[in-house]
């Protein structure tokens, strides 16, 4: 099956009963959207024999955007004395299969546009760069001997430093990788070793909602970390929410004021170093390498054992995400693959996508998922914007919720005026 959700004519029927429905996040339009991207999956044709597949080996992932987007949920509309609010949260992380395999500076034509739920693209990108690290640490202990090189200098001193130029001794130079840098990285493997000891927390352990405080009390107060977006989605942190669902953000809290404190009664931080590499300059190559390139250079989560050339997380990451391809010269998806129709859905809901991508790109919600009335370019649904009927409309409503307005205030008026009081005893009129 492709993609689950015909949106197309839950998008007409939307647009058609309310003209203010791409204005506005508080729709059943919308919530269908997030629906379709929270759940989109790899898109399969009916016949799998016939499977079509796309090589992205040729493509490097590019992070675009973290973006909050709050919008009407059933869940917390069945259960709202509990939670307070029918308006759920949702979260989104905007990407680019940019091409080439070395660099995304050029990345304005002939590209792809994804969205994804941030939690998918966090897990499948802390998931990489873990496995990136692991790799780079083992192969600085494999040529770079630390401990060696640091007996040697408490032993000859300075001089000893000079002659092996300033740098770590090797196991054998003329096999070393290329871009490994011994100093570098044995004090980056070794914050990484020493972390916990040194009073850090991974960052990355707060990807889902995680109770960082409770005072005891049962229904008492009680805090919860989750990812953040920040500076206007360009960056991800741990932020501090005030319910179990992580839906309440409390912009004002420091997630560090409630974490665990070491055996001396110092608090501990977090550590942002592997969570900023998900969203901070990613270009990440979907090429798996080849044995040689693999001798000078570590590629984290590298599966060349598989029929194809395209690295794990490029593949978790396009399957799950709802795409934008065609409208950005993208070569090779679905849509050039479509000659027999069986990707018709891909195709009917790739307007949508990208109308979607471009509201959130376009400043359309704040940080919080919250409307941004000033300043934000309202475009949503296939990138529709309002029309001249949508403005008669709008004229239309504001001039009759006025009118209403003053009409119940008269009626409340005379019904004031004219009440009549019942008797305790019979319950006539009087």
């Amino acid at each position: 099956s492709t993609m689950k959700f015909s949106l197309a004519a839950l998008l007409t029927v939307s647009v058609s009963a309310n003209p203010f429905a791409p204005q506005t996040a508080n729709t059943a339009h919308t919530r269908h959207v997030s629906n379709l991207l929270r759940k989109a999956k790899a898109i399969r044709s009916l016949n799998e024999a016939d499977e079509y597949a796309v090589d992205i080996s040729g493509y490097s992932v590019k992070f675009q955007k973290c973006q909050f987007v709050k919008s009407y949920d059933d869940d917390l509309a069945e259960n709202d004395n509990e939670f307070g609010t029918v308006l759920g949260t949702t979260r989104f992380a905007i990407f680019r299969l940019c091409p080439g395999t070395d660099e995304c500076e050029s990345c304005s034509e002939n590209y792809g546009e994804y969205i994804i739920d941030l939690e998918s693209y966090l897990e499948f990108s802390t998931e990489y760069f873990a496995e990136y690290q692991n790799e780079m640490c083992e192969t600085c202990n494999q040529w770079c001997e630390y401990e060696q090189q640091q007996y040697e200098y408490a032993q000859n001193g300075y001089q000893q430093q000079q002659q092996n130029g300033g740098e770590r001794r090797l196991n054998d130079q003329e096999q070393m990788p290329e871009d490994l840098n011994c100093n570098k990285c044995v004090q980056e493997c070794a914050k990484i070793e020493n972390m916990e000891d040194n009073g850090f927390v991974d960052a990355t352990q707060f990807l889902a909602c995680e109770k960082i405080y409770d005072d005891g009390d049962n229904n008492g107060l009680a805090y919860y970390a989750a990812p953040v977006c920040a500076q206007e989605g360009a960056k991800i942190k741990i932020g501090v929410f005030s319910d179990e669902l992580c839906q309440e953000y409390e912009q004002g809290l420091n997630v560090e004021d409630y974490l665990d404190q070491d055996e001396n009664g110092n608090g501990k931080q977090l550590s942002h170093a592997l969570l900023k590499m998900t969203y901070e300059n990613t270009c990440i190559s979907c090429k798996e390498q080849d044995d040689q390139d693999q001798q000078n250079q570590y590629n984290g989560n590298n599966d060349a054992q598989d029929a194809d050339q395209v690295v794990d997380f490029c593949e978790n990451l396009y399957d799950a995400a709802a795409k934008c391809e065609y409208v950005h010269g993208f070569d090779g998806g679905y849509f050039q693959a479509n000659g027999n129709g069986a990707y018709y859905n891909q195709i009917a809901q790739e307007d949508v996508v990208c109308g979607f991508i471009k509201s959130l790109k376009a400043g359309t919600y704040d940080e919080t998922g919250e409307i941004n009335i000033s300043g934000a370019s309202f475009s949503f649904a296939a990138g529709s914007n309002t029309t001249s009927g949508q403005k008669i409309a709008l004229a239309f409503f504001i001039l009759g919720t006025v009118g209403l307005a003053v009409y119940a205030a008269m009626l409340h008026s005379k019904l004031t005026r004219g009440a009549t009081a019942i008797t305790p005893a019979s319950g006539a009129l009087a």
